[in-house]
């Protein structure tokens, strides 16, 4: 019997780990589900741009995998139990359980409110393409002069306050950072971007936390009131909470704890990858939540499933490093933050319309590596062990 490999999740990660599988296994021996809510291959890092009014390439699932095996099945987890080792789904023809021999879990990450009263209520998120369309919307709807806030001066902020205010001029854009802006950056790059938010006429309020959101604004730690018609909430991301669930080791944080091949560490069986894994990267520093990290660590657990499957003993190792940060500034300008193997900011850095077109070099390079997960020819390996051996007994 063929062994069934089950990939819950297809965004960066999980896409990237199915077609990696699919080129490294012999057909005959194996059988790949992908397992997704939605029907396209999302491009998260374009969030901004769809949800102000930009119109992007579609990436539907079942053409990025046609002629590969892998099998698409459109539905929502609802639950996965690792003991029986059975997923469980709901999709327009109402529940379904499927049976899995190696699990792939990669069902990313949401907006996290932290617990902020009224973010759920008020707030809109660009973590997914139906809250970018929600946030889309309200956009268009807007009248020139209208207050925007966007709470968080992290990457995604970054790129969601500029795109805001490079798309829609008419409007009066404000960020929100708990630090300083780009406080994380070399002093160059933090010149940089305030000159750009100066350009775009971007309102920062730096040191600033967010204790309430409200329809008409928010309200600071320090009790001041800053005014929104709209406050767009990028304060970091959160798993989704069905691991938490099930007898599988998570952190604090609810993702699963993986060794350095991307194997869970109490269920051997299951494999995490993207925003649901917690893996340690160079000098023990935990990966974070990105698709410089969800990229390599698909490849990791991808090799190691193949490897251990395959009867091979040394397991191949993926660079599970970090080499820049880049960051979009609007359509024409952009920094490129080149960091080291544990995401610290280096000297070296790109800006300004250089910078621009190397990020979108680099977005359209994480597209079409769905695609080409492996861009040269493979031998497609035979599996050595039977389903009752199965990974979890494979050394």
């Amino acid at each position: 019997m063929k062994h069934r490999i089950v990939v819950l999740g297809a965004g960066y990660a999980g896409a990237i780990a199915a077609g990696r599988l699919a080129r490294r296994l012999h057909p005959d021996d194996i059988e790949i589900t992908v397992v997704n809510a939605e029907a396209d291959f999302v491009e998260r890092v374009r969030m901004h741009q769809l949800a102000t009014g930009q119109d992007l390439k579609r990436h539907e699932l079942s053409q990025v995998y046609a002629g590969t095996g892998v099998l698409m099945r459109r539905a929502r987890v609802t639950a996965v139990d690792v003991d029986r080792r059975t997923v469980a789904l709901t999709d327009e023809r109402g529940a379904d359980e499927i049976a899995y021999d190696t699990l792939v879990y990669a069902l990313g990450s949401a907006a996290a409110d932290h617990g902020v009263p009224g973010v759920a209520e008020h707030a809109y998120d660009i973590a997914g393409r139906p809250s970018a369309l929600r946030l889309r919307d309200r956009l268009a709807h807007l009248a020139a002069g209208a207050t925007v806030l966007v709470v968080g001066g992290g990457l995604t902020g970054l790129e969601a306050a500029t795109e805001i205010a490079e798309a829609r001029p008419d409007l009066d854009v404000a960020l929100a950072t708990r630090g300083g802006l780009g406080d994380w950056l070399t002093g160059k790059a933090r010149q940089h971007l305030r000159g750009v938010a100066a350009r775009l006429g971007i309102t920062v309020h730096e040191h600033t936390d967010v204790a309430r959101v409200e329809a008409t604004g928010v309200v600071t730690g320090d009790g001041r009131t800053i005014p929104a018609q709209v406050t767009v909430w990028t304060a970091g991301f959160a798993v989704h909470p069905i691991a938490a669930a099930t007898t599988l080791t998570v952190a604090a944080t609810g993702q699963i704890v993986v060794d350095d091949t991307m194997r869970s560490v109490s269920h051997p069986e299951v494999y995490a990858v993207g925003d649901a894994g917690l893996a340690d990267g160079p000098g023990g520093k935990p990966l974070r939540m990105s698709c410089a990290s969800g990229t390599p660590m698909a490849w990791q657990a991808a090799d190691a499933i193949a490897a251990r499957l395959t009867g091979r003993v040394k397991i191949p190792k993926a660079p599970l490093r970090y080499f820049n940060q880049c960051i979009s500034l609007g359509r024409r300008d952009g920094i490129i933050q080149y960091v080291t193997a544990d995401d610290r900011a280096k000297p070296s850095l790109l800006t300004g319309r250089l910078a621009a077109r190397y990020k979108e070099v680099v977005c359209r390079g994480a597209a079409w590596s769905i695609s080409h997960p492996i861009p040269y020819p493979v031998r497609r390996r035979r599996v050595t062990t039977t389903r009752t051996e199965n990974a979890a007994t494979v050394s």
